[in-house]
């Protein structure tokens, strides 16, 4: 829901509320981003990205793990600052690092250098951000107490770096209280940032369906059975399943995104194969959407002398966002935007993120930083062969970790 958008929104950025010391690292942060930009890798073989990650950090003496779940990396600061708390706290920020398998079509000279690659949904602005964050945090140790961990994930986009992270342990030794992390995102303009409580995106399912019927001559159906017509069945009565089957006051989605049958005019072929998306908020819908799609797809093909075979899969959770930690970043965010026209309450996507994973182990707030800027023509939406962001708000989501470091570890 966008629809708490500012009517006018700033092109620019203010930087009045970002400290002296980090908006001089915004020169530095544009360079670490399009050094990682320049050097795109997918899920699990981000070695460059994290060899560059680990070199930044030695160089600093921030002591970090690598290797973890492939490429993962996991950086930890100690403060100085007194605390009389009886715990000592500890908070993690996380940094996604892989890329797409998207040819880059921007004419720029930090443009993608390996063929068929690109950060096509600002995972390299991330790292920038998140690096910006641990020179700055170990700098300064004296600013917060406690512990924080940084953690910079492979395989956002697929197949899913989170959970074996998690299973490799990063949350433990010492054990995370909360977690935080941002999305640039250009379905925002900068100068706002979207943030709420409970599902900010949502849960993530899949599904492939081969539909066997008997194939023939396209003049004679009567002797074949028409794998086109049951699919076509299918595709259309998929769609009363969000229309007649959830609470409409619930959002969610049924997407066939892929359907392949037959080579010319005149032959029924013998199967059909589809593709499909599924898409939700509540966590109640776990499960039920499988159920119910397989039920559809075997009512139709018993009714037609059809079989099928059914591939289903759940790949992330819908993305739920602790209150707690929620007005931390919220209260941050009002601090450095300044005013509360920059703050998107109710911004929500059916995007996923397996961010989620970590959301569900402990509590934690993911939030979207805008970074469209439609007076640059950087505003195209992510995953485009032409996506970019306005980079001055790389300085702006260093300065948001950094108090959320400062208020949770006091």
């Amino acid at each position: 829901m966008l629809s708490t958008l500012p009517q006018n929104p700033s092109q620019t950025v203010d930087f009045s509320q970002v400290r002296l010391q980090i908006r001089g690292l915004q020169p530095q942060l544009v360079t670490w981003r399009r050094q990682i930009h320049q050097k795109p890798e997918l899920g699990f073989q981000e070695k460059i990205t994290a060899e560059f990650i680990s070199q930044k950090l030695r160089s600093w003496g921030i002591p970090h793990q690598t290797e973890i779940a492939h490429t993962g990396i996991v950086a930890t600061l100690e403060g100085k600052k007194f605390s009389n708390r009886s715990h000592s706290p500890v908070l993690a920020i996380r940094a996604d690092m892989d890329a797409l398998p998207v040819q880059e079509e921007n004419e720029v000279d930090y443009k993608s250098q390996h063929p068929g690659l690109m950060h096509a949904c600002g995972h390299d602005g991330h790292v920038a951000i998140a690096l910006g964050t641990a020179y700055h945090l170990a700098r300064h140790p004296e600013t917060f107490a406690g512990t924080v961990k940084i953690i910079f994930q492979p395989a956002e986009e697929g197949p899913g770096g989170a959970e074996p992270m998690i299973e490799a342990g990063v949350l433990e030794n010492p054990n995370v209280d909360a977690i935080i992390g941002l999305h640039l995102w250009n379905n925002l303009p900068v100068g706002t940032v979207g943030v709420r409580a409970g599902a900010l995106m949502a849960a993530v399912e899949k599904f492939d369906c081969v539909i066997k019927g008997k194939g023939g001559h396209g003049a004679m159906p009567h002797q074949t059975i028409d794998p086109i017509l049951v699919a076509a069945q299918v595709v259309t009565t998929l769609q009363t399943i969000v229309a007649r089957n959830i609470d409409p006051i619930e959002a969610a989605v049924v997407t066939v995104g892929s359907l392949h049958a037959g080579t010319t005019d005149n032959v029924i072929p013998h199967q059909a194969e589809m593709m499909g998306t599924v898409r939700y908020f509540h966590p109640q819908y776990a499960g039920y959407f499988r159920q119910r799609i397989e039920q559809i797809i075997q009512g139709i093909c018993q009714s037609h002398g059809a079989t099928y075979e059914l591939k289903y899969q759940k790949l992330y959770p819908p993305v739920i966002n602790h209150p707690e930690i929620t007005q931390l970043v919220r209260s941050v965010a009002l601090e450095v935007i300044e005013t509360p026209v920059g703050i998107v309450p109710e911004c929500q996507t059916m995007g996923g993120e397996d961010m989620s994973f970590f959301l569900q182990s402990i509590p934690g707030c993911y939030f979207f930083l805008g970074a469209a800027n439609e007076s640059k023509k950087l505003n195209l939406p992510h995953h485009h062969p032409c996506f970019d962001f306005d980079e001055t708000v790389l300085a702006v989501g260093v300065e948001i970790f950094t108090r959320c470091v400062e208020k949770f570890c006091y």
